[in-house]
């Protein structure tokens, strides 16, 4: 599903990445830490075609993501690539079904279509009765459950995830981590996660620790 080949990237005078070689099997839920500073995040943004390596070869889904066109990487990561982010970023004025619909009224889909599926998705993962709820009236761990309806919304490769239980209580943080892998089991969805949390962690097929910009064996 993903394959990655020496990445590197420096801001300025940090070399933040200094040769990455990294390889996810499809429907795999890889954890990636280390300390702060590792380079965790920087990988996970480069991986979802958020940044740009200055050097290296990347490939999702069996296609060079890396020699695409701007225009062509912001349709390709709309439609392959869903991201769960620690603190949500939901927008206030939308209900929870237009938040979780909003990747396909990016890609153009019909509203009506679109609210559909968001109202699918948002049932399947026990909100129903919160689909017309605005994320002021949601609890965290709800709205954390719209943030990933809205990373399936589009039906992606890969879900990226960035401390997606960072923000949550120990209770809320199981359920999170409960429902990733029901999503893995029923969808056969890949996750690359970037995780301070050890039971997190622990639980995933494999864990991949960064230091110092290299990924140690």
């Amino acid at each position: 599903m993903i394959r990655v080949n020496n990445i590197h990237k420096s801001y300025g005078d940090l070399h933040v990445l200094k040769g990455i070689d990294l390889t996810v099997q499809k429907g795999e839920i890889v954890s990636i830490v280390g300390k702060s500073g590792a380079g965790k995040s920087t990988l996970l943004h480069i991986l979802g075609t958020l940044d740009e390596s200055d050097k290296g070869q990347l490939w999702i889904d069996d296609v060079e993501v890396s020699t695409l066109n701007q225009k062509e990487i912001s349709k390709f990561r709309n439609k392959k690539i869903g991201f769960i982010f620690q603190f949500h970023h939901l927008l206030n004025e939308f209900t929870a079904a237009e938040n979780v619909a909003i990747p396909a009224f990016i890609a153009g889909e019909p509203k009506e279509k679109s609210l559909k599926r968001a109202k699918e998705l948002l049932d399947y993962l026990g909100l129903a009765d919160r689909a017309s709820h605005k994320p002021n009236e949601l609890s965290g761990g709800e709205q954390q459950r719209v943030a990933v309806a809205r990373a399936l919304m589009n039906e992606p490769s890969v879900v990226y995830a960035d401390e997606p239980s960072g923000n949550l209580d120990k209770a809320t943080s199981e359920d999170l981590h409960n429902l990733l892998f029901q999503l893995r089991k029923e969808m056969d969805q890949t996750f690359v996660i970037v995780t301070h949390n050890e039971d997190l962690a622990a639980l995933s097929d494999r864990t991949i620790t960064m230091e110092d910009g290299l990924i140690r064996i």
